[in-house]
């Protein structure tokens, strides 16, 4: 796990404006903003820099008991609040003070004494003059600011560095009192944080399983799951570990089509795309208890878009609309394009084939980042061109002078020709299938790209 000096919950009824406070304190707009009560759902999380030291920072979910949804968000919000470090409590200053709010901020206050009392929305000293009536909380610490004018941040952040500050201190001591082997322990632990780590993103169309999937695969109630559509808006991004090795998961927002997707939806696309650009798996998840609709193909050309490796996962398997073989025959029509991904039947609710999907992804994470020896690859396309020779260009021999893998994720390789221009997409097929033929590389696409020797030189000189 990441280092950091502590960890903050922002907690509080909706409207508050926590997912702001969180913006402000992160210096960028993370987690989505809006006037609509419950915009967050699940619990944000990033590492802050306040003087230099890292914070981990937690937007929570308003606090509400209106419905079954924001019942389960009230639950996640409570349970992180009550593991922190230190809890921000906010409340909104231009209402006076509810009695459900002091109701939650002395039970939070009984299972976690490290509370502050946050007044926001307090735009001036008139209205700082006028907010007395909170003293009723009998808060030992109560700050009152305003995010949107940036008010009282900096007393706000005086004070939470100062909490921080004798844990700090017992750290530094503990550190100082290691004798030479805990030490060398300590470093290789630290060194063992800055091991790649595989960024897997979940997607798929809304209420095909994703958030219970990611519970699944992290063993805990992480994601909050419902059966309303659209429940998760901002991404859920989660550390685990398959094996011991590091993994980054992603819940991304539920896409819908086009014409339904409302406000908050629109931030949420936008999101999940840019969640993409940084994802190196994606696992797309299907709905195994309806048919396919033409939305599971758009959102499955998001992998070839952002040049993902794939896992398919066909989820609610065990109430599946039709048996294997059917569903197996119309994902085949629908999917073409995606014939090299490995297909798993799952369900996320009973944790069938889990294991197996974490397996998998290790799998598929070795071959999106193989890279072929310069000599195993001209072998194997040497091999290709004298069983099935490049056709000729207008009369013309077509040859190529050899390959060179020049990138990964996924497997890239240069075709260096005397006619780059002639060679056909169909043979660069033939190319790709006959190295699946001799090599593993199920879950990742292979990239041809045909260049003359002089424009390959330059470009590697460039580089």
């Amino acid at each position: 796990m990441e280092e950091f000096y502590g960890t903050i919950a922002i907690v509080g009824r909706p409207n508050a404006g926590k997912s702001s406070l969180f913006n402000r304190f992160c210096k960028e707009r993370i987690a989505i903003t809006s006037e609509v009560a419950g915009t967050t759902r699940d619990v944000k999380k990033n590492i802050f820099l306040l003087k230099e030291r890292p914070y981990l920072l937690l937007d929570t979910g308003g606090l509400d008991n209106q419905n079954d949804l924001f019942k389960s968000v009230s639950k996640h919000s409570l349970l992180a609040g009550e593991g922190a470090d230190l809890i921000l409590y906010l409340v909104d200053g231009k209402q006076p003070p509810s009695n459900e709010d002091k109701s939650i901020f002395y039970a939070l206050e009984k299972k976690n004494p490290n509370i502050f009392l946050v007044v926001n929305k307090i735009d001036n000293e008139k209205e700082e003059a006028n907010a007395w009536e909170f003293s009723s909380f009998g808060a030992k610490r109560v700050f009152f600011i305003s995010v949107s004018h940036n008010r009282g941040i900096n007393k706000l952040e005086n004070a939470i560095e100062k909490e921080f500050k004798n844990h700090n201190k017992n750290l530094e001591n503990l550190l100082q009192n290691q004798d030479e082997e805990d030490l060398e322990d300590l470093l290789l632990e630290e060194d063992n944080t800055q091991e790649e780590i595989i960024n897997i993103g979940i997607i798929g169309r809304v209420n095909v399983g994703k958030s219970s999937l990611l519970n699944a695969l992290l063993k805990e109630e992480r994601s909050v799951v419902s059966s309303i559509e659209g429940t998760t808006i901002d991404p859920v991004d989660e550390i685990g570990y398959i094996n011991n090795v590091r993994v980054k998961f992603v819940d991304t927002a539920g896409i819908r089509r086009r014409g339904k997707i409302e406000g908050l939806e629109k931030f949420a696309l936008h999101r999940t795309k840019g969640v993409l650009e940084r994802t190196d798996i994606a696992i797309l998840v299907l709905d195994a208890s309806k048919p396919f609709v033409e939305l599971d193909e758009k959102i499955a050309g998001l992998v070839d878009e952002y040049k993902l490796g794939v896992i398919v996962v066909l989820n609610k398997w065990d109430i599946a609309h039709k048996d294997f073989k059917a569903i197996m025959e119309d994902f085949k029509l629908r999917f073409k394009f995606l014939e090299y991904a490995p297909i798993l039947t799952i369900s996320a609710k009973n944790g069938r084939h889990i294991q197996k999907l974490e397996e998998e992804i290790l799998k598929v994470y070795k071959n999106f980042s193989s890279r072929l020896s310069t000599s195993v690859l001209n072998n194997l396309i040497k091999e290709a061109t004298q069983k099935h020779p490049i056709p000729s260009d207008r009369g013309k021999i077509t040859k190529i002078y050899y390959a060179t893998q020049f990138d990964c994720k996924p497997p890239q390789i240069a075709l260096i020709m005397n006619r780059p221009n002639s060679l056909h997409f169909s043979y660069k097929r033939y190319l790709v299938n006959f190295l699946r033929q001799r090599m593993d590389f199920s879950g990742t696409r292979i990239i041809f790209i045909a260049r003359g020797k002089n424009a390959f030189k330059e470009e590697e000189d460039n580089n």
